[in-house]
């Protein structure tokens, strides 16, 4: 099961709010959700960004993958995600 973090989108027409939450990747957008994290509302000046950092931190932990603007949001806060390192090559040794 491919887990992402992602902005699930409430509010009326025109007037967009964002939650974060944990989702099954393939889960509607506004569908069923494993766990909310916090909210984004880009309506105030500044933006309103709150996110619980602990239980976001668990979930990178476990493997869950933040979309592009959730990874934007975390910078925001202030949370970091482990980026992917590239595989460190093992030389031959010759004895």
């Amino acid at each position: 099961m491919a887990v992402k973090i992602r902005l699930k989108r409430m509010g009326a027409k025109k007037k967009p709010f964002y939650r974060v939450v944990v989702a099954d990747s393939r889960m509607p957008r506004d569908g069923r959700f494993i766990e909310e994290l916090g909210y984004y509302n880009p309506l105030t000046n500044p933006a309103e960004i709150k996110i619980d950092e602990q239980k976001a931190s668990d979930w990178l932990r476990k493997g869950a993958k933040p979309t592009d603007t959730v990874k934007h949001l975390f910078k925001i806060v202030g949370l970091t995600t482990p980026e992917k390192s590239a595989p460190v090559k093992q030389e031959d040794v010759q004895e």
